[in-house]
């Protein structure tokens, strides 16, 4: 339950029948009620809600909107007496013509009552109302170890992922495999010029080929399995088989290294069974049919400038293969025809350019192309001891996922990544990510968890019943109506503000919102600990205080749930 949401439709059901009223009683002349507002303020001085609905209907109402807001505020207060469930302590009228409401102070005390009963399904919303969609992200190549780009695409990507299904969104999490085209063609080389330079024989990596110490070290494998027979064998034949050997190695680590991330994919789709079942080709074939393919240069070409796209782009090269290009659109066009309502892909910031191209291919197909939503994801840069880290402390190579989570741990990586928004640099401070301190954002909010577990436990041990489930709304809110103290009311605010935090976060495709509020409760916990007693001598102030902290402790559950880490109940 929403209690904000149902506060602010209360707030604008009572503006409206206000207006009705006026114009009843001949306070006021307007054919029909404009479309308005009631928005949170930036500013707590202006209350805890502000409609702009006098500034709307000025016009209309040919009045002056400050006066217009008066003649609202007055007929609006008339009609608090019907509209009781609304906690409206006062209405202002302020700046240009800005209905300002501020609430009793005990307002978000029924949210208590929400969230000890719905508990792990609190803050959830049907927004989505189980429309299918399909997040794909990370898809990294399969030719070495994932990076610190495919690191924070997987952090995004799960916590987006998980986010939507807490909106109500039926999700699907896909993983696409790049397991063909010209990388995969440069890692064959790569790895036969390593096997072949095994036994002495001179061989060069190819341009834009392969230099990692893993292609050398799936070749010494292999060569201690197979020997030297592949030395004589049909050179395609060999890389075919090297391809095999080590593409099927690269992707058993992608996955135990997600795996070992928190990542669960529902869906490993291979770019190579495009080709294989043909998608591609005929996909290719009824862009040529809809009149938006021609030849060129021995090429086939996509119309790309029909759409609004700067130039044109290859399907199929002069030796009649066909481009990345042709795969992706073949890819999209197979998301959308297995029943997928709404798609969305995290990319590189590499792949900027290539938006509009995949669009514009889409709309090609008769698909509707704002179905397809692209997240651009920017670089992430690594820092020890102030300085960038380009380096993993432990191998001295490049730093992988699997180092990140070896030197920082999973937790602590996937919540630095969520911190910020997808579309902003991000520098991820090693040093920090370790540190057993307050400095640290998550060992905040974790230790805000688990100290409430702490307590909790104590409690349990002096005789207290925390089973706070079973009671009543009633004996809540008697007992809510205990919480008085500034810093008990604004973590109950907190605490009310999760679903609309859920609603908001989801509809911006922005899973940062959940870690920074998951913060900003932590702070309040802390506040109100330093602050207020828990276990106190007076019994029902006691009980009172549990079940507050009970259901901080849900909330900060439920939203690491979302981001994927976990809470511990000792730290």
């Amino acid at each position: 339950m929403d209690i904000k949401q149902k506060i602010r439709e209360d707030i604008k059901n009572l503006i409206i029948s206000a207006l009705k009223e006026a114009k009843k009683e001949k306070a006021l002349d307007f054919d029909e009620i404009a479309p308005f507002a009631v928005e949170v303020p930036r500013e707590k001085a202006h209350g805890d809600f502000a409609a702009n609905a006098a500034m709307v209907m000025a016009k209309k109402a040919k009045q002056n909107p400050v006066k217009l807001a008066g003649i609202i505020k007055e007929y609006a207060e008339k009609h608090l007496s019907i509209f009781k469930s609304i906690p409206v302590e006062r209405i202002e009228v302020a700046g240009p013509g800005f209905l300002n409401f501020y609430l009793k102070r005990d307002w978000a005390h029924e949210a208590l009552c929400y969230i000890l009963k719905e508990g792990e399904n609190y803050g959830r919303q049907n927004i989505g109302n189980g429309k299918k969609v399909q997040v794909e992200f990370v898809s990294a190549n399969p030719t070495g170890p994932m990076h610190m780009g495919n690191a924070r695409g997987a952090a995004l990507g799960d916590a987006l992922a998980e986010l939507l299904k807490t909106a109500g969104y039926d999700v699907t999490r896909e993983f696409y495999i790049n397991d063909a085209g010209n990388q995969i063609e440069n890692f064959a080389l790569s790895l036969e010029a390593r096997y072949l330079q095994l036994y002495g024989i001179p061989a060069e990596i190819p341009e834009g080929g392969y230099h990692g110490e893993d292609v050398i070290e799936h070749m010494k494998e292999f060569a201690q399995i197979e020997g030297d027979k592949y030395l004589h064998v049909d050179p395609e034949e060999r890389r075919k088989v090297f391809v095999e050997y080590a593409l099927e190695k690269n992707i058993r680590r992608m996955r135990q290294d997600l795996e070992n991330f928190g990542v669960h994919f529902d869906i490993w789709f291979s770019e190579r069974s495009l080709h294989d079942s043909k998608k591609v080709i005929k996909t290719i074939e009824k862009l040529r049919e809809r009149g938006y393919t021609y030849e060129k240069d021995g090429a086939l070409w996509f119309a790309a400038t029909k759409f609004g796209v700067p130039k044109d782009e290859v399907l199929i090269r002069q030796n009649g293969i066909p481009t990345y290009f042709a795969a992706d659109i073949a890819y999209h066009k197979d998301k959308f025809d297995r029943g997928f309502e709404w798609v969305i892909d995290i990319w590189g910031a590499d792949h900027h350019g290539h938006v509009h191209r995949v669009k514009a291919g889409l709309a090609a197909l008769g698909y509707d192309p704002e179905r397809l939503t692209i997240i651009i994801m920017q670089l992430v840069r690594l820092f020890r001891n102030g300085e960038i880290a380009r380096m993993s402390k432990r191998t001295g190579k490049a730093v992988t996922l699997s180092d990140l989570i070896e030197e920082v741990g999973k937790d602590a990586a996937r919540f630095f990544f969520n911190l910020r928004s997808a579309d902003t640099h991000l520098d991820f401070d090693l040093d920090l990510a370790v540190k057993q301190s307050e400095e640290n954002p998550v060992f905040y909010v974790q230790y805000a968890h688990a100290r409430i577990s702490s307590i909790l436990r104590v409690a349990k041990e002096q005789g207290a019943d925390i089973e706070f489930e079973n009671l009543s709304v009633e004996e809540i809110r008697k007992l809510a109506g205990l919480l008085k103290e500034d810093a008990e009311v604004e973590l109950v605010k907190k605490l009310a503000e999760f679903p609309e935090e859920i609603r908001i976060a989801a509809e911006n495709l922005s899973p940062y919102r959940i870690a920074n509020y998951a913060m900003d409760l932590a702070s309040l916990f802390h506040s109100f600990y330093n602050s207020c007693r828990v276990l106190t001598e007076n019994e029902d102030l006691t009980r009172a205080r549990l079940i507050l902290i009970f259901a901080t402790r849900r909330v900060l559950k439920n939203a690491f749930r979302i981001l994927g880490i976990s809470a511990p109940e000792r730290m």
